[in-house]
């Protein structure tokens, strides 16, 4: 049996080790041509997501965390408002795909390769790519992000929706910060609730070492409402007037966007964060979407990942929702090897109301934020605290 998966991201590789280590031929084709290990930023670990990663070949002690034993919200002058033990551990992004990838073998990765279409027949899928080629297979699995070219084949009248705010995001190491600051957030899941905003920050390791050989990082998610069309599209605009609408590449921010993001930090942030952000050698400028597929499958051809459904980052489970898309695809089709279609639409009907639930879960997270909302209440604040990012009942493990 033969799959060909679409993405060489976190989503595509759960899949692809999950699927060779049950005797699958995988193919992963990524349209990027360069290492996607430096991308990305700080992720939330939950006991789901160490059952992804086992599944596909790693073990926990596999992975470089960094420990925290709570949260702290920090008020506008950075008095400490409230506290709550909650211990946590976190990773960086980039060790993640790097450890997910050196599982698979970056070798085998086929980049710079992106698909134009797809036709079915009663045994089979077959795959165009942009260089002419075409590949066969038993199933193609779309795990290919925010705007899949495979769900725009599948659902050509399907999009996601922009959730009226963005989140500034950054990775400011430990050493770039000052002795106070650092002492305030590398050791806590941290808090900030402007008025319509929010901010929150807590420590990774860097990939590829331990913390206490490469030392840590600081990452940091400030969601802050846009509203205005205009302005929404001047901010992901570059110098030559390409706009970007799914994320700027970083490095392609304009100064007169970042001076401005700069003062605002300062004018409404707790200072510990506005520090950070002001330390932030090269931040990142993401759109919020929402989104969740009308179906995560049809015929042979199935989404994974934010392929499927993008939860805002609020909930911090889009890496865990990843690694259950990939278990509950590996088990449908483990468990119906001959009929790959109906395992496809046993593994839709399993996990496409737990996408949805946690869609509208991230949804309800983020309702705070927008221009002229007040600053939430100690109670709500409270409430936050306790629910960001922290893993829901949504039985995720599928």
């Amino acid at each position: 049996m033969r799959a060909i998966i679409v993405g060489g991201s976190i989503a595509g590789l759960f899949t692809a080790n999950m699927l060779e280590r049950a005797g699958w031929d995988v193919v992963v084709v990524e349209r990027t041509g360069e290492a996607l290990s430096s991308r990305g930023a700080g992720v939330v670990t939950h006991p789901e997501l160490f059952a992804g990663l086992e599944a596909a070949g790693l073990t926990p002690d596999d992975i470089e965390t960094v420990a925290v034993d709570g949260r702290i919200l920090f008020g506008a002058d950075g008095s400490r408002e409230q506290t709550l033990h909650l211990p946590q551990r976190l990773v960086a992004w980039g060790e993640l795909h790097g450890r997910l990838e050196s599982v698979w073998g970056t070798s085998r990765v086929m980049r710079g390769a992106s698909v134009v279409g797809y036709e079915e027949s009663e045994n089979s899928v077959s795959v165009q790519l942009t260089d002419g080629r075409s590949l066969t297979a038993d199933v193609l699995i779309g795990a290919d992000g925010l705007r899949s070219t495979v769900r725009r084949l599948m659902l050509p009248d399907e999009a996601p929706i922009y959730a009226g705010y963005v989140a500034w995001r950054g990775l400011v190491a430990e050493e770039d910060l000052s002795p106070d600051v650092a002492a305030d957030l590398m050791n806590c899941f941290s808090f900030g609730f402007p008025a319509g905003e929010q901010i929150l920050g807590y420590p990774v390791g860097r990939p590829g070492g331990a913390s206490a050989d490469l030392g840590r990082q600081l990452n940091y998610v400030w969601y802050r409402p846009v509203e205005d069309p205009d302005q929404l599209q001047a901010m992901f605009t570059d110098a030559n007037g390409k706009v970007h609408r799914d994320g700027i590449p970083p490095a392609l921010l304009l100064p007169t966007i970042l001076a401005d993001m700069r003062r605002e930090a300062v004018r409404v942030l707790p200072p510990q964060l506005a520090a950070a952000v002001q330390a932030t050698r090269q931040p990142l400028l993401q759109p919020i979407y929402d989104y969740a597929a009308s179906r995560m499958a049809s015929g042979r051809v199935a989404l994974v990942g934010d392929a499927a459904a993008v939860a805002r980052p609020h909930c911090g489970m889009g890496v865990t929702k990843a690694g259950s898309d990939a278990v509950a695809l590996s088990r449908a089709l483990a468990a119906s090897p001959d009929d790959v279609p109906a395992a496809l639409q046993h593994y839709d009907a399993q996990r496409r109301p737990t996408d949805l639930a946690l869609m509208h879960h991230a949804q309800e997270l983020g309702a705070s934020i927008g221009s002229g909302k007040p600053a939430v209440s100690a109670m709500e604040g409270q409430r936050l605290m306790r629910a960001v990012a922290v893993a829901p009942e949504l039985g995720l493990t599928g």
